[in-house]
């Protein structure tokens, strides 16, 4: 696959890029863990999900957040990650003009930042969120979440315990128009050691009923006059 650098708000950002054969197909991009953890665009369940996407027809783009790998820029607490998440979606939209819809996809803190993007830009119509942290991040600007998606978490997860997870998912829930489906991994910690199989077939399982026009919210009834 492509390395590519383009740039953004701070610098050169480096990525790895996958164009599909289709001038229309939708885009994926996938956003990586926490910066200043170990997180780099090359995480294995960030790999996984960028090669689920390329499989699957779209064009798909993962990348360094700033001051990552060869990508310039310091960390900046989730404000300029963001705008390096908007700058990738840009450029790639700019390389696929065709191309009307988008998907994001994260893990961890890349969840954060892909729920963010989500508000911002209109033309996504689905998401991925793995392991998100509301017990750490704050999630409240999801009022309301504009797209209907996937939350995947694991029940021995220290990092973002259940509990935290759940009461995301069901605020989401109470939400019209949009449909959340949220997936348990049994025995599965923060980091899915073990368990990435699970993992992935859940997501991919999602994905395909999403692209087969399944997972449709509920039309919001009509009021009677």
């Amino acid at each position: 696959m492509p390395e590519i650098i383009f740039n953004g708000p701070a610098g050169r950002l480096e990525g790895r890029y996958q164009p599909s054969k289709e001038k229309n197909a939708p885009i994926a991009i996938i956003l990586h863990p926490h910066p200043q953890f170990g997180g780099t665009m090359n995480n294995q369940i960030v790999y996984q999900l960028f090669y689920m996407f390329q499989k699957r027809g779209f064009t798909t783009l993962r990348f360094n957040f700033r001051g990552i790998g060869r990508s310039q820029g310091e960390f900046d607490h989730g404000a300029g990650e963001l705008s390096d998440a908007a700058s990738a979606l840009d450029w790639v939209q700019s390389m696929h003009t065709d191309s009307k819809n988008c998907w994001v996809a994260g893990y961890s803190f890349g969840s954060w930042i892909g729920m963010q993007l989500l508000m911002r830009r209109p033309e996504i119509e689905g998401f991925i969120s793995v392991a998100p942290q509301p017990n750490i991040y704050d999630f409240s600007f999801l009022a309301p979440c504009p797209s209907s998606g996937l939350i995947i978490s694991g029940d021995a997860d220290r990092v973002a315990p259940e509990k935290d997870v759940n009461g995301l998912v069901e605020k989401l829930k109470a939400q019209k128009g949009i449909l959340i489906t949220h997936k348990t991994i049994p025995g599965a910690n923060h980091f899915f050691s073990n368990q990435m199989e699970p993992l992935m077939a859940e997501c991919e399982d999602y994905l395909d009923r999403r692209l087969a026009g399944d997972l449709v919210p509920e039309p919001a009834a009509k009021r009677i006059r």
